[in-house]
């Protein structure tokens, strides 16, 4: 199939953008990476009016290291990334998953920021997003930041107004005495989209304890989330294969997945619990601390 009839648009400020959505609402869609508008037109599950191309929109390209911040731009492609030195030093978790993600067409031109807005609850960026607490700007009429944990409201569902751009991510960067990341995907075939996946933070403290714990899992609820009660378990405690094991657990227990062609509902929490496990001891292994 064909996309139906649209009119196309390629601002070159995000004030040209804004000023179109704006003007168009509902009746608009942003094309950044164009990895899932594009299908999906095809396929007319959507049929925007008109789509706005903010790809000559050179200033959201960037990946900027503030020492305590690091900011990605809406046009940072997933391949930069999965290849981006500041990102592999800070931010591990993020080139496991950059990695992971579909094929390399995909990620030479999907985008990190648009997947986020796009929202597909089976993604793997948004564990990554709401693991390390990040902060979503947004530029309407005023600019505003949303946090990363109020930001997914349900499948494709965002806390994004139709007149707002995402226009740039912020990543704020751990700090403490051991620390580790890790991002885990389980799939049928390379470059699927997830059956489960987790991303795990940790920072523990001098006596080896958890002192900050973030876990996040995709495509086991009708929004990725953070499994908080799992995070409590943690904190405080000395890790061990018996508390990671119950943290799995508990993680899995908040997950609320739907029996598809990936398996039934009971299989995919049990990969949760499995997967969260894998998880949390590869970002101990990462922190120095072996179980």
């Amino acid at each position: 199939m064909i996309p139906r009839k649209f009119e196309y648009f390629a601002p070159t400020t995000v004030a040209q953008a804004v000023s179109l959505l704006r003007k168009y609402k509902d009746e608009a869609k942003i094309l950044s990476g164009g990895m899932s508008l594009i299908p999906m037109m095809k396929l007319r599950l959507v049929s925007p009016q008109y789509v706005i191309d903010i790809n000559n929109i050179k200033s959201l390209n960037y990946i900027k290291d503030s020492g305590r911040v690091v900011r990605i731009g809406a046009l940072v492609r997933h391949a930069d990334i999965e290849h981006s030195p500041v990102i592999r030093e800070k931010f591990p978790m993020m080139v496991d998953a950059a990695a992971h993600i579909a094929d390399m067409q995909v990620r030479n031109l999907g985008t990190f920021v648009g997947a986020l807005a796009h929202a597909d609850p089976a993604a793997d960026w948004p564990a990554s997003a709401l693991a390390l607490d990040a902060e979503l700007v947004a530029q309407g009429s005023s600019k505003r930041i949303i946090k990363a944990t109020k930001f997914f409201k349900g499948p494709f569902e965002t806390a994004l107004k139709p007149t707002e751009l995402l226009v740039e991510a912020l990543l704020p960067v751990p700090k403490g005495p051991k620390l580790g990341q890790a991002y885990l995907k389980f799939e049928r075939k390379a470059g699927d989209y997830a059956i489960v996946g987790v991303a795990s933070s940790v920072v523990l403290n001098e006596n080896n304890e958890f002192e900050k714990v973030a876990l996040a899992l995709t495509a086991v609820n009708p929004f990725p989330f953070r499994a908080t009660d799992a995070e409590q378990l943690l904190i405080g405690q000395k890790p061990s294969k018996e508390l990671i094991e119950q943290a799995a657990k508990t993680a899995a227990s908040m997950s609320d997945p739907s029996s598809d062609l990936r398996g039934s509902a009971e299989y995919k929490k049990e990969m949760a619990r499995v997967f969260t496990r894998r998880s949390l001891n590869k970002a101990l292994e990462r922190a120095g601390v072996a179980l």
